[in-house]
């Protein structure tokens, strides 16, 4: 294999150094002083100094003096990062899956569009301190279950409370589109027509999800008008308001290209305004129409292996660089799990190894998530009004 994700792994693995030692920074100045700083969003600087105010990034740059009576953190000889983005989790949600009163992902029901994350999370949670060790500073934790399994938040790896912890939220609506293949596997117990059925109605109940929530909005909009009266509150299609406005994505999980082609002809029936794409297994096979349509993808994880039997081994590994080749937006996850947060460095050195630049496999978590996500004006680079920075991390 190309050295090249070891070179990328020794630049970003061990993120860790800065994030474990740096304070918390409230009302005080810090003066990161002497390191290399890849700011992401512009140039690396050489033998520069990152300046902190209450909490806030005030300047960066080489030749600047740390102001009096700030804080010093030497940083000679490392390279300081803005902190990792995992774009595709379930940290904080869950601690031990075969233990019931630690897992907090699933909710029952199909349609639970009023699920949101951030209330959900434990940030006691010992997944949290193993992932941030490795340089991923930040998440986003996803609900799982259902068609419509609710909203997602991210949020920080550190903090007292979720109120603490919470960066953005809601990020988006997660929907999860069956899959549209016929299972021929012995452990399938159901005939094709019984599948092809199921399949159909999924899809119908996310159909039906989406036209019940316009038309609840659409009766409040109307109240006060012409003597329409007051209708009552219901907290599932309220959930759903943003996400029909376009306020926030509708973030589509789906991997196979017939997925994708159902999912766009859904965006296209319901005139969805803001969409993403999770997952993206065969996104490159869409390039095209992704692009056209700006939609961006959050890719699976590059060290996973084909989904066929007939692709190539490294299908998953050069996924990145094929949507970038396209002009497609995209950012890395781990595949969207929890123990295996702490990998994200290792998938952008795979992708990187695959045919990524080595630039963009680092904007691939950074940058890029922060601005899919709706925080590119806080995470993702080294740059003034960046906040908050203790998640600046130096390896």
């Amino acid at each position: 294999m190309s050295p090249r994700p070891i070179l990328l792994c020794a630049g970003v693995a061990a993120l860790a150094a800065l994030a474990a030692s740096a304070p918390t920074l409230h009302a005080d100045t810090v003066a990161f002083t002497g390191g290399t700083v890849h700011t992401v969003s512009g140039p690396v600087l050489s033998n520069a100094t990152i300046v902190v105010t209450d909490g806030k990034i005030t300047a960066v740059g080489a030749g600047i003096a740390a102001p009096a009576g700030a804080r010093d953190i030497a940083c000679a000889g490392k390279h300081v990062y803005p902190g990792l983005i995992a774009s595709n989790t379930v940290l904080g949600l869950i601690e031990v899956s075969s233990v019931l009163g630690t897992n907090d992902m699933n909710e029952t029901g199909n349609v639970n569009p009023n699920v949101r994350a951030e209330v959900e999370i434990n940030p006691d949670s010992d997944l949290l301190p193993v992932t941030r060790v490795n340089g991923v500073t930040s998440a986003l934790s996803i609900p799982q279950g259902g068609a419509i399994s609710g909203t997602s938040a991210l949020i920080h790896l550190d903090g007292w409370t979720q109120e603490d912890m919470t960066v953005r939220k809601p990020v988006g609506l997660h929907v999860r589109w069956p899959s549209l293949s016929i299972n021929r596997a012995w452990w399938e117990t159901r005939s094709e027509e019984e599948q092809k059925k199921a399949r159909e109605e999924a899809i119908q109940a996310i159909r039906d999800a989406f036209e019940d929530a316009r038309a609840y909005w659409t009766a409040r909009d109307a109240e006060g008008k012409g003597g329409i009266p007051r209708h009552d509150r219901d907290v599932k299609w309220d959930a759903m308001g943003r996400a029909l406005r376009g306020a926030i994505p509708v973030m589509f999980h789906a991997n196979s290209l017939n997925q994708i082609h159902s999912v766009l002809r859904f965006v296209d029936e319901q005139k969805l305004k803001n969409v993403v794409l999770v997952g993206g297994t065969d996104a490159w096979r869409a390039a095209d129409e992704l692009k056209a349509r700006d939609i961006a993808v959050i890719c699976e994880a590059p060290q996973s292996l084909p989904s066929r039997s007939y692709e190539p081994y490294d299908e998953g590994m050069a996924l990145a660089a094929k949507l970038h080749a396209a002009g497609v937006r995209f950012c890395i996850s781990d595949g969207g799990g929890s123990t295996n947060a702490r990998n994200l460095p290792y998938e952008a050195a795979v992708a990187a190894a695959y045919g990524l630049p080595r630039d963009e496999a680092l904007k691939a978590v950074t940058l890029y998530p922060a601005q899919i996500l709706g925080a590119g004006d806080r995470l993702g680079s080294i740059e003034p009004s960046r906040s908050p920075t203790p998640r600046i991390c130096a390896a």
